[in-house]
């Protein structure tokens, strides 16, 4: 079977600061059981391959001019797993939990850059211990990296308008 790849482009979305996932989720789930997606982004989106892996999708990704990337999302014909939405299950009330003994202002940042750090600094740092990291969005992709590390955390926006905070605690 041949498959044709329905194309998004998110790169402005990216440049301009915005967050893609929910463009991206919105293009997959609209994709006939035949297309797959080519996507087009400033970065290579790692974390995605793994969202996408559990719909069912294999990537096949290549840098193209500029340092940007095109991925095509392949259907593996495996069946999808069954995934919890970011945050189900995994968000914690912070009640009890220690007060936090890094924080990183991650605002400003490009992605996959606030991911990377946050991650470095959380492989540093004891069991139990707590990060603070502030954000310009919802890191979405970082949430299935943390669970996948058996940390607990909860996101949501702060008092401050376009800021989230994000308390990790490190698992063990």
């Amino acid at each position: 079977m041949t498959q044709t790849f329905v194309d998004l482009d998110v790169r402005p979305i990216l440049l301009n600061g915005g967050e893609p996932f929910s463009k991206i989720m919105e293009a997959v789930e609209r994709l006939a059981p035949d297309e797959g997606l080519r996507l087009y982004a400033t970065f290579k989106p790692l974390p995605l391959f793994q969202v996408l892996g559990a719909k069912g999708f294999s990537p096949e990704a290549r840098e193209i001019e500029g340092g940007d990337w095109e991925v095509l999302f392949h259907r593996t014909g495996e069946q999808p797993q069954a995934q919890e939405a970011p945050g189900e299950g995994a968000a914690h009330d912070d009640s009890g939990w220690p007060e936090p003994v890094q924080l990183l202002d991650n605002r400003d940042l490009d992605p996959p850059e606030p991911m990377v750090r946050i991650l470095a600094a959380l492989e540093t740092m004891a069991s139990g211990a707590v990060l603070c990291a502030l954000l310009d969005r919802e890191p979405v992709f970082l949430f299935p990296e943390l669970e996948k590390r058996g940390h607990a955390w909860q996101c949501g926006p702060d008092a401050d308008a376009g800021t989230y905070r994000l308390l990790v605690r490190v698992g063990g």
